[in-house]
């Protein structure tokens, strides 16, 4: 038989026992990914003597296509509103047990099984988060999803799961390596947060307005094709500058969650990732060993032990100390006792970089030890009830009340956040933090690029890369500079105004308001041509002619492209804002689609050929930034246009449909110019 083949029918047999599986545990109510497992380790050789497949190798190819779907619709089902609600509770309980865990594994790991220190680590990563899906299906089949402690564990598994996919990042980086320093470990961070940064900040100024624009199309396959393309292309580069294809999937989810056709997205690709899911976790099984498992099992009791106690313990007292309540606590901590498939990607990606320990413990010890979790779950989110319940009546009378005195100014802290003077240097700081992130992106990314070999691409390229890179870096820079300046500003007349008492003085108010801007410029400047020296210091060319020249160039370039800059970098700005409330968007068009209507009670305004709008966008406008109204609809010449998106531009005639408070609405009209 042809190699082709042998392929078709390899996959033939691995589909029919995976939809075997299905359909059985699907009857029972049991989690698939334990039957896909068993079904690969029947498939595999090491359970008649013998593999049913001809080349399990290919197999095991294609999973690897199961971990980029699988991170892609992880990170596209990522809900950034619903993790600021929670995120108080949420981000420490899960930087804390991430971290304890991986300290944990890596003790165990080194003290007790005597591997090495990147074994050691690849079990601390293994064991450090809990399976998401995982706890979703048990929440939803138990009937708990309501209750309070069921927000709170799900977006402490979501946080981990970003933490961990950086973690994945760093170990393979530290295996491929044979060496781990903190000198080591301190670079591989840095070339983590770089490459995330500069994806995240590119792909949510740039990927939500194109799929927003494909979609208008009315073409699924289209769309579909588009996000996939943009998936994949960053998967290559995160494999390219030696990190996990995990990662780059999972950004570019991220970046879709900040796009308005987020729902349909996770539909279109949801049977793609059915398929490969399944692909890979059969081909998981085919690397268990059953043998191994029963000779490793008192490892996998150890670690599965470590598991349970020690990731309850983390997540209950975290919780505790961000603010709930010892139940609630408690039954967050009990539902994430538990490792899914996480563990099992973990597994694979470590006998893909270094084959494992030679007698294939680490494999069995981490498959074994997060079976076994992920089957006593449901039992340990039972029992949780009972648990939380006992730990509070329990509760020592002093602790009870050092508990509640600790809550009460926990409280008092938080309240003071909801002060006006507050608001408004949240707001700045966010903006310039925004334009900080895209300063560092746009400079590093060529940093990054530069690292990339580029013999195979293009001789002439290759030899010329430096030049190119370092020209595009300062060009990008000086391009965004006028933007650190302005969001500077804004956030020295908010630092001014809080500081302000009433009663003041006008003359002592405008002083300190000059001052606190002047302050604030000088700041950031200084702070923007450090980065910026920095940059050019690691990817300047090494001939000094050179680089005089292409500074004269830039300079020369800067000068006389200046207000295209800076309208750039303005559309950039409110793309990435638009991105980040994408969400919230979504949510007010769902309540209010059947309201808006030709009988419709919502505030609505005609333009005029007064108002100072009309032949603007909504974007350029910055509606949402300066009033907090969002236009639902739009009536231009008696037709209904709703999904207004950034670059919709207002005509006169046109009636826009607002949704707002009533000063919201207000802060619109004087911002269109309409008195009536």
């Amino acid at each position: 038989m042809s190699a082709d083949g042998v392929f078709v029918r390899d996959l033939a047999v691995l589909m029919s026992a995976a939809g075997f599986v299905a359909v059985v545990f699907s009857r029972f109510g049991w989690p698939k990914v334990i039957g896909y497992i068993l079904a690969g380790v029947v498939l595999g050789a090491h359970t008649f003597g013998g593999s049913l497949l001809a080349r399990p190798s290919s197999v095991g190819t294609i999973g690897q296509l199961g971990v980029v779907f699988l991170m892609f619709a992880m990170g596209l089902s990522f809900s950034a509103r619903d993790m600021r609600r929670i995120r108080g509770v949420a981000v420490p309980a899960a930087v804390l047990d991430t971290v304890v865990m991986i300290w944990l594994g890596y003790v165990v790991g080194t003290r007790v099984f005597g591997w090495t220190p990147a074994a050691a680590l690849f079990l601390g990563v293994a064991i450090c988060d809990s399976a998401t899906t995982l706890l979703a299906k048990v929440l939803d089949e138990t009937g708990w999803s309501s209750r309070p402690f069921a927000k709170y564990a799900l977006g402490t598994s979501v946080c981990e799961d970003i933490v961990c996919v950086g973690m994945i990042a760093v170990a393979t980086g530290f295996a491929q390596g044979g060496a781990m320093s903190a000198g080591a470990f301190v670079v591989s961070l840095g070339w983590l947060a770089v490459f995330f940064l500069s994806v995240l900040v590119f792909g949510l100024v740039l990927v939500p307005r194109l799929l927003r624009s494909v979609d208008r199309r009315r073409d699924d396959e289209a769309l579909v094709l588009t996000i996939l393309g943009a998936c994949f292309f960053v998967s290559f580069l995160a494999y390219s500058f030696n990190f996990s294809l995990a990662l780059g999937a999972f950004v570019v989810g991220l970046v879709g969650s900040a796009s308005e056709v987020r729902y349909k997205l996770a539909r279109l690709v949801e049977p793609l990732k059915s398929m490969f899911a399944a692909v890979f976790f059969v081909s998981i099984g085919l690397l268990v060993d059953p043998s191994a498992l029963f000779a490793h099992a008192p490892e996998i009791l150890l670690v599965s032990t470590v598991i349970m106690a020690g990731k309850t313990f983390n997540v209950t007292v975290a919780s505790v100390a961000a603010g709930s309540d010892v139940k609630t606590a408690v039954q967050t901590g009990m539902s994430l006792a538990q490792t899914g498939e996480f563990a099992f990607m973990v597994a694979v990606l470590y006998a893909a970089v270094t084959g494992g320990p030679g007698d294939g413990s680490f494999l069995a010890i981490a498959i074994g030890s997060s079976l076994l979790t992920t089957i006593l779950n449901p039992l340990m989110i039972r029992l949780s009830e009972r648990a939380g319940g006992f730990a509070e009546a329990r509760l020592p009378a002093r602790a009870r009340d050092a508990v509640a005195t600790y809550h009460a100014w926990l409280a008092k802290i938080f309240a003071s956040e909801g002060s006006p003077a507050f608001g408004k240097f949240k707001a700045a700081a966010i903006r310039l933090g925004v334009c900080a992130v895209l300063m560092l992106a746009v400079s590093t990314v060529c940093s990054l690029m530069h690292r990339y070999d580029y013999s195979s691409f293009s001789v002439f390229f290759e030899r010329h890369d430096e030049h190119f890179f370092f020209a595009l870096a300062n060009v990008f820079s000086l391009a965004l500079l006028p933007l650190v300046v302005a969001a500077a500003r804004s956030l020295g007349g908010a630092v001014a105004e809080m500081l302000s008492v009433e009663g003041d003085p006008s003359r002592w108010r405008a002083a300190l308001n000059q001052f606190a801007r002047f302050a604030a410029v000088v700041s950031a400047v200084a702070l923007f041509f450090v980065e910026w020296t920095m940059v050019n210091i690691s990817i300047a060319p090494s001939h000094g002619w050179t680089q005089w020249v292409g500074v004269s160039m830039l300079v020369v370039a800067a000068v006389l492209g200046w207000r295209l800059f800076v309208k750039a970098g303005r559309r950039a700005t409110e793309r990435f804002h638009e991105a980040l409330t994408a969400e919230e968007r979504l949510e007010m068009l769902a309540h209010t689609k059947s309201a808006v209507s030709p009988a419709s009670e919502l505030p609505r305004f005609t333009l005029d050929a007064s108002s100072p709008a009309v032949g603007l966008t909504i974007g350029s406008l910055n509606v949402r930034a300066k009033t907090g109204v969002t236009i639902v609809a739009a009536y231009r010449d008696g037709e209904l246009v709703r999904n207004l998106g950034p670059d919709w531009e207002l005509h006169v005639g046109d009636t826009l449909v607002a949704l707002g408070e009533p000063h919201q609405v207000a802060a619109l009209k004087d911002l269109l110019g309409i008195t009536a």
